[in-house]
């Protein structure tokens, strides 16, 4: 038994939308309709060890690696002007011997995931990917 619904879909036209009364048969009709494909966006997670999973992981353990062992600056070693790492007191509380703190990892953390996505994107773009 099909039932005819009178609802009014928008149709747009432009950047503004022009309201129709149209008969809908049924309520499957209202339903937005779903997505097919991946769309620009679309992201590939195929399995643990798929390349852009191997560039992310290993972009951020060489940003983390870099922070703990002081070839970055961190909490407790800060730049100078000519880009050499000074030893200074945050009055941060760590339990690590280096003195990284949960602030360094975060923060070398989010600077190694922004390395990775920038890998991923431009070998994407040149079709390496």
């Amino acid at each position: 038994m099909a039932t005819t619904i009178m609802t009014t879909l928008p149709q747009f036209n432009g950047l503004r939308p022009s309201v129709s009364a149209a008969p809908v048969k049924s309520l499957a009709a209202v339903l937005p309709m779903r997505r097919k494909g991946r769309g620009a966006l679309g992201a590939r997670c195929e399995f643990i060890g798929s390349s852009t999973n191997l560039i992310m992981v290993t972009s951020t353990t060489l940003m983390l690696f870099a922070g703990r062992f002081g070839l970055a600056p961190s909490a407790n070693r800060k730049a100078t002007a000519g880009l050499k790492l000074e030893a200074r007191d945050s009055g941060l509380q760590t339990g690590d011997p280096a003195g990284f703190t949960l602030a360094d990892t975060l923060a070398c953390g989010t600077v190694g995931h922004i390395i990775g996505v920038g890998v991923v994107l431009g070998l994407k773009n040149l079709g390496a990917l």
